[in-house]
């Protein structure tokens, strides 16, 4: 697939999306213009000059979100919910999070335990989170509840959470925010997320870099194809916080 580049990345990401029209914002040179449209065209959307947008068959954003995630366009949709963590990065996470034998662990969007299990043989004492209690038969061994984390209080303190969140319609800043509020002070968050975190310029990715570097925290950028045996190619990154 054509990797494309993050200056239309940006700009189909500072667009105006109601319902399956697509505006751009701002003056776009004309280069830009013409990569940005190629783009959107290939992902389905045909110019409407009386709308003054470009039209989609549905949801433009279900046709955006995907293109954004993975820097790529097909016009197949995908679904970017939970992906299981490839082995390597679950052994990265929990090295970055220097689990000590005997803390206490928070993974929520447990899936099928990958992060869980590496952590556990660390020595932590481990808490899961899965919503789809299919997926969470394969937690037997540790806490588990079976429950959207969103609704959970963060009444319960950890010293550690490791975590790899859905990232649709950016719901991976939303669950770390939430996971953040379950450290204790002098904790440490490790979580894969969208690369979007990276670059992406709305109101909720900006304040969310702002929340990280607040909290001497790091994003990096993680190679492309890390989540490929997970069948997809959504571009990720690490983010790594202190409480």
């Amino acid at each position: 697939m054509p990797q494309i580049s993050q200056d239309v990345l940006q700009v189909l990401d500072a667009a105006t999306i109601d319902g399956a029209l697509l505006t751009l914002n701002g003056t776009l040179d004309r280069k830009l213009y013409v990569e940005t449209n190629k783009v959107i065209e290939a992902a389905g959307g045909k110019w409407n000059k009386k709308a003054k947008a470009h039209v989609f068959d549905g949801d433009a954003s279900e046709f955006i979100e995907p293109i954004i995630l993975t820097g790529e366009y097909r016009l197949t949709k995908q679904d970017f919910g939970q992906f299981d963590t490839p082995a390597d990065l679950a052994h990265d996470v929990v090295t970055l999070a220097d689990i000590k034998p005997g803390m206490a662990v928070l993974e929520p969007s447990a899936g099928i335990g990958r992060i869980a299990t590496v952590a556990e043989r660390a020595g932590g004492k481990v808490t899961c989170y899965e919503v789809d209690g299919k997926r969470s038969s394969a937690l037997a061994g540790f806490t588990v509840h079976v429950c959207d984390f969103l609704s959970v209080k963060p009444e319960q303190q950890f010293d550690r959470v490791v975590m790899n969140p859905p990232f649709a319609r950016q719901d991976d800043i939303r669950h770390v925010l939430h996971a953040f509020k379950f450290l204790r002070s002098g904790g440490r968050l490790v979580a894969i997320m969208s690369a979007g975190a990276l670059f992406r310029t709305n109101k909720s990715t900006a304040e969310f870099r702002e929340f990280v570097s607040a909290h001497r925290g790091s994003i990096t950028a993680l190679p492309e194809g890390s989540f490929k045996e997970s069948g997809t190619s959504v571009n990720t990154c690490i983010v790594v916080m202190e409480a």
